[in-house]
């Protein structure tokens, strides 16, 4: 049976459900009493299998108008209501359509300056530096020459990232480029090369130091430029096993990295923002030194830990786009880990069978080491899951049947 909704905790549209983000906000909206309505281009989104929507919603077409009418239908029936959502490009669309569908639906969007901050990793870091937080050597290149002067002294490893992936997707799609998230090069003849093959666009990514350590991600939720709630993890395991998002992760106390942790609010306080967001670093466990390398001005991948831990952090974007108190929330919980068994075989995989293919060449490749942790995981009684619950388990079932149609 469907858990009864709660008409005093209200209703919240989530767009974008496809993925474990989107259904950990539908679980804990819904387990909070709060009527969900869940919107998805895909009809095979896992998040519309889960026991807490309460009525779904079918668009094919991503930010189109056929998906703006459809949440207008829905703000005139239910509103007004609130509206989350989980990608940048869905955020970046709704404020867009602000004005369009204000007041019938309260949008759980940061104010848009900010938000074009967080999404320019250079204007990032350069605010960061300025709240005296540990930032990597970060050059911008405008043209071949600026990449053959940066060349000549960068200390070498380095890692290309592109200053906004969205403003530059469409110029890479014309070109026939693929759009990657990261590139890692060890000298100066491998950087030329890189930056030849972008020139036809006339556009170049960003050429960061190389910081090795594992990611730690800082969370917290803005309100009036308060912290009502905050939280944190540490990346145990993460896909690409060079680096990208966590396949497993841990929270992380927070009396440890506290004075990180200001630093972060400063951050975000600096840039405006209001509403969730994630710091994320690399921390060097042996030397204790982090460095920053973004914000994610969004719900993030490992999100369900925070929703596990009872961080809250879903419910009071919902009450805070509504209008309502946000009252106080009690600490997470600190000792749980969060894990993509799927993930994490696709990881053994490729330590296993297909080292070379890790493009970071100083990562070490610890084989028994990670298959005794991935065994050992499961007997742990303090490990959940990104996708399965036992009080909601259709999820699972609709993630293993996507699973299997694409190895079909």
């Amino acid at each position: 049976m469907k858990p009864a909704p709660s008409e005093a905790q209200g209703t919240c549209i989530v767009l974008g459900v496809e993925s474990q983000i989107g259904l950990a906000i539908v679980r804990e909206l819904g387990r909070a009493g709060v009527r969900v309505i869940a919107v998805s281009h895909d009809a095979k989104a896992i998040g519309l299998a889960s026991r807490f929507v309460a009525e779904s919603r079918i668009v094919a077409t991503p930010r189109s108008p056929a998906m703006l009418a459809a949440l207008l239908e829905l703000g005139r029936r239910h509103g007004p209501c609130s509206l989350v959502t989980v990608s940048e490009a869905n955020m970046a669309w709704l404020a867009t359509q602000r004005r369009t569908l204000e007041p019938t639906l309260r949008l759980a969007l940061p104010p848009d300056d900010a938000f074009a901050a967080a999404l320019d990793k250079g204007r990032t870091l350069q605010v960061a530096a300025a709240q005296g937080i540990d930032v990597p050597r970060t050059e911008e290149p405008a043209s071949l020459d600026d990449l053959q002067r940066i060349a000549a002294s960068f200390p070498f490893p380095a890692v290309l990232k592109w200053k906004d992936p969205g403003a530059v997707a469409a110029a890479l799609g014309a070109a026939g480029l693929e759009l990657m998230k990261a590139e890692y090069v060890y000298s100066a003849e491998e950087l030329l090369a890189i930056g030849r093959r972008y020139a036809p666009i006339g556009q170049w990514p960003l050429v960061q130091q190389y910081c090795a350590g594992r990611g730690l991600g800082q969370f917290f939720f803005l309100r009036d430029g308060q912290v009502v709630q905050r939280f944190q993890h540490l990346r145990i395991a993460e896909w690409p096993p060079e680096g990208g998002f966590s396949s497993v992760c841990d929270a992380v106390p927070l009396d440890q990295h506290r004075a990180l942790q200001q630093r972060s609010i400063d951050l975000l306080r600096a840039i405006g923002w209001e509403g969730v967001a994630m710091v994320e670093y690399r921390l060097d466990l042996a030397t204790g030194r982090a460095v920053l390398m973004e914000i994610n001005g969004r719900f993030w991948g490992s999100f369900p830990l925070a929703a596990h831990a009872g961080a809250g952090f879903a419910l009071l974007a919902h009450r805070s786009a509504m209008g309502w108190p946000t009252p106080g929330v009690p600490p997470a919980r600190d000792d749980l880990r969060c894990r993509m068994a799927a993930t994490e075989l696709k990881r053994l995989h490729r330590l296993w069978l297909q080292p070379s293919a890790i493009k970071d060449r100083l990562f070490r490749v610890r084989r028994l080491a990670e298959l005794g942790r991935f065994v050992g995981d499961f007997l742990r009684p303090r490990v959940r899951y990104y996708v399965w619950s036992a009080d909601d388990p259709a999820p699972f079932w609709a993630d293993l049947r996507n699973l299997l149609r694409k190895g079909a």
